[in-house]
C-alpha cells in the first residue's frame, strides 16, 4: 500500500513515459526493490519454499526470452538495464506481491489503494482541465495527466483506469450475509467511486485506456451475471446523462477525441501515423531477427533504419508545469509488438504465455466462487488483466506508473495461483 501511495509524489523532470522500459528510476522503484529484499530476507530466515511449483513456473517463463535478449543488447550496459527492469515488473514484483498478501482481505485493501490513488490523481486532472493548467492538447492546457506530467500523458489514464476497475468489481461483489450491511456499504462506496472516476478518465483523452476500460468493465459485467450487469448498465447510464446533459462534461475536442476512434484508418492524426509506422518498424526488426530479436532496449537503435519517412522524429510536449520540448519516440506503443521485436517469438510466446495462464487459472478459480465470498476478488483480479491485455495494444512500460503495473499483475498472480487455497478459508483467516 505505501508502494502505491508513493505513485501521488509529484513525477521528476525525466522521469517520463519514454517506452520500453526507458526513463529514470522513482521512488516507487526504490520502494518496490525494498519490498522484494523484504520477501527474500523473510524466506530466508522462514527456510521454506516460498512459492509452488506451477507459481515458479509461471512466474519465472518470462524469464527466458528476457535473458536471451538481454544478450543480444547492443552494449552490456543496455542489456543489464533492460533485464533489469523486465525482471522487475514482470517477475519479481508480482512474486512479491503474491507472497505478501495473505488472504481476501489483504487483496481487498490493495485495491481499494488503488482506487484511494486513482480518486488522488483523477482529481487534480478534473482541476487542470477546468483551470487550463494541464498538458498541451490541440493548442489549449486542457489534457488532465495528474502528477505525472506531460511528459507521461498515459500515467494519469492508467491510474485511473486501474482504480476504475477495482471499484467496478468491489461494487458488483456479493454480499456475505454475516456482513451485509458491511458488505453494502462497501458496495456502495465502490459504486460511488467508479461514476466518480469517469469523469477523469474522459478528460484524459486517452483513447487506448478508453478502449481497454470497456472491455475489462464489459468482461466484469458479463462474468458478474446477467442481472448485476443490467443493473450496473442502468446506473452508467443515469450517470451519463447527468454528466453530459446536467453539468456539460462532454466538450467538443472530447466528442472529436471519441470520434477519432473510428477514424484511425482513414484520417489518421500525426500521433496515429506515428504509432502505425512504429508498429511495422518493429515487425521489420522481427523479421531480421525471428526468434532472439534485435536485443533488449534496441529498439531506439534500429529505429530509422527501419521506419519510413512518415515517422516523425519527435512527439511536442507542453503544459501541467512544463515548458514546450520535443519528446524522442523510443518505442512502438504496443507491448506485444516490442518484446517481438527486441526479444523475438521466444520472449513473445514466454511472456503472453504467463499472462495466457495467469488469465485461465483466474477464469477457472472465478467459476468456483461466483455469487459467493471471494467473488469481488475474482472479478478484480480477471477485470485488470483484460484491461492490461487490451491495454498493451497501444502502449508498453515506460514512465513512473509502470511500477504499478507489477503491483497489478501481482494481485492478478495471487488470485490465479493462491486463490484455490484462500478461496477455502474462513473470512479474514489466513491460509496456511
Amino acid at each position: 500500500m505505501a508502494l502505491v501511495a508513493l505513485l501521488a509524489l509529484p513525477a521528476a523532470p525525466g522521469d517520463g513515459g519514454s517506452g520500453g522500459g526507458s526513463g529514470g528510476g522513482t521512488v516507487a522503484d526504490a520502494a518496490s526493490a525494498l519490498v522484494v529484499l523484504w520477501c527474500v530476507a523473510r524466506t530466508v530466515r522462514a527456510a521454506r519454499r516460498p512459492l509452488t511449483r506451477t507459481a515458479a513456473v509461471v512466474l519465472g517463463l518470462p524469464v527466458l526470452g528476457i535473458a536471451v535478449a538481454a544478450v543480444g543488447a547492443s552494449t552490456a550496459s543496455a542489456g543489464v538495464t533492460g533485464l533489469v527492469r523486465y525482471l522487475q515488473i514482470f517477475v519479481l514484483v508480482p512474486a512479491a506481491v503474491l507472497m505478501l498478501v495473505r488472504d481476501r482481505r489483504d487483496f481487498r485493501l490493495v485495491a481499494w489503494s488503488l482506487i484511494a490513488l486513482a480518486l488522488f490523481q483523477g482529481s487534480i486532472g478534473v482541476y487542470q482541465y477546468a483551470t487550463g493548467t494541464g498538458a498541451s492538447y490541440m493548442g489549449s492546457d486542457v489534457r488532465a495527466v495528474g502528477t505525472f506530467g506531460p511528459t507521461d500523458v498515459m500515467g494519469m489514464s492508467t491510474v485511473v483506469a486501474y482504480g476504475l476497475v477495482c471499484a467496478v468489481a468491489l461494487a458488483l461483489g456479493p454480499a456475505a450475509p454475516s456482513r451485509r450491511q458491511m458488505r453494502l456499504s462497501q458496495r456502495q462506496l465502490a459504486l460511488v467511486c467508479a461514476l466518480l472516476l469517469i469523469v477523469p478518465l474522459a478528460l484524459s483523452f486517452s483513447r487506448g485506456a478508453w478502449i481497454a476500460t470497456v472491455v475489462a468493465c464489459g468482461a466484469q459485467l458479463g462474468l458478474a451475471g446477467v442481472r448485476n450487469a443490467l443493473r450496473a448498465l442502468a446506473v452508467v447510464a443515469a450517470a451519463a446523462v447527468v454528466l453530459v446533459g446536467g453539468f456539460g462534461i462532454g466538450t467538443q475536442m472530447l466528442q472529436e477525441r471519441v470520434t477519432s476512434i473510428t477514424q484511425v484508418t482513414d484520417a489518421p492524426d500525426q500521433s496515429v501515423t506515428d504509432r502505425y509506422t512504429m508498429w511495422a518498424a518493429a515487425v521489420d526488426m522481427w523479421r531480421a531477427e525471428p526468434v532472439t530479436g534485435v536485443g533488449l532496449k534496441v529498439f531506439p537503435d534500429h529505429r530509422d533504419s527501419h521506419a519510413s519517412l512518415a515517422l516523425s522524429s519527435a512527439s511536442d510536449t507542453a503544459g501541467a508545469g512544463a515548458e514546450f520540448s520535443r519528446q524522442p519516440l523510443l518505442s512502438p506503443h504496443n507491448m506485444y509488438l516490442l518484446v517481438l521485436g527486441e526479444q523475438g517469438l521466444l520472449g513473445l510466446c514466454a511472456l503472453v504465455g504467463s499472462w495466457a495462464a495467469f488469465l485461465l487459472l483466474g477464469l477457472r478459480r472465478l467459476t468456483r466462487v461466483r455469487g459467493g465470498a471471494g467473488a469481488d476478488c475474482a472479478l478484480t483480479a480477471c477485470g485488470l488483466l483484460v484491461w492490461q491485455l487490451v491495454d498493451f495494444s497501444y502502449a508498453d512500460i515506460g514512465g513512473p506508473s509502470t511500477v504499478l503495473t507489477a503491483v497489478v499483475l501481482g494481485l492478478v498472480a495471487w488470485w490465479a495461483l493462491a486463490g484455490s487455497a484462500v478461496s477455502a478459508s474462513a473470512p479474514g483467516e489466513v491460509p496456511r
